[in-house]
């Protein structure tokens, strides 16, 4: 399929050029039930295939807690694919939204999911965590911190959590998001519906549709700008 050989191309890429695998690995990869950590789940396990070094998967989810959501579609794909596949039952949602009642909720929400995964995949002997953020993701998280928090900084392809000894790797970096989301149709992907109250309603989602006009106005800004944090070597980004 066309569509798998072009997301492992820029995976593999991403891999090699941050030696984000090494022999024996055991990769606990985040999946949230949207396109973009279905698509890594599903590309780490062709991956594994064919990929010189080998490595182990699994799959965790964080059950934030909001009703009607039911995994099942998920664990057949996962036992499809040969994926030992764990969901951690936790009241992040109701903490967040009922106890907290944040207002700008993102962030309190992706720490204690973070701190959750981490967690499990520690238990369950990891030694790294992937997450699913894409080229289009590392371009709105350096804008946002440039305009929200004054600061040029973005989330680094590879980090080391000293505090339980995980790497956690982001091997989708180079991949654009409009191929990830023709890919997850492609191969028909269990995409859940994501029902967090604040869906779409984010900083997040207004820097999307900011750079998105922008991009109509000024073809190859997402480009431009993300060879800008590759050059200056942004958090661990390393230039061509």
């Amino acid at each position: 399929m066309k569509e798998l050989k072009k997301i492992l191309s820029y995976t593999r890429r991403a891999i090699e050029d941050y030696d984000m695998i090494k022999p024996g690995d055991k990769i606990a990869v985040g999946v949230s039930a949207g396109k973009d950590s279905l698509s890594l789940l599903f590309a780490l396990s062709r991956l594994r295939r064919f990929y010189p070094v080998k490595y182990d998967l699994c799959a965790i989810t964080i059950d934030l807690g909001f009703e009607m959501t039911a995994y099942t579609p998920i664990a057949d794909l996962c036992k499809r694919e040969g994926v030992p596949f764990y969901v951690v039952p936790s009241t992040i949602g109701r903490i967040v939204f009922d106890v907290r009642k944040e207002t700008n909720p993102c962030s309190l929400c992706a720490k204690m999911r973070r701190g959750a995964l981490n967690g499990e995949a520690k238990k369950l002997g990891c030694t790294k965590v992937a997450l699913g953020h894409h080229f289009d993701d590392t371009v709105e998280t350096f804008m946002l911190n440039l305009f929200y928090e004054g600061r040029v900084g973005c989330y680094s392809p590879v980090t080391y959590l000293s505090n339980t000894d995980l790497h956690v790797i982001r091997p989708f970096i180079y991949v654009p998001e409009k191929e990830i989301r023709r890919f997850a149709a492609g191969v028909n992907l269990p995409v859940i519906e994501n029902c967090c109250p604040a869906n779409g309603n984010t900083e997040r989602e207004n820097m999307k549709q900011l750079l998105k006009k922008l991009e109509k106005e000024n073809k190859g800004l997402r480009q431009r700008i993300f060879g800008a944090i590759k050059r200056g070597g942004i958090d661990g980004f390393k230039p061509d």
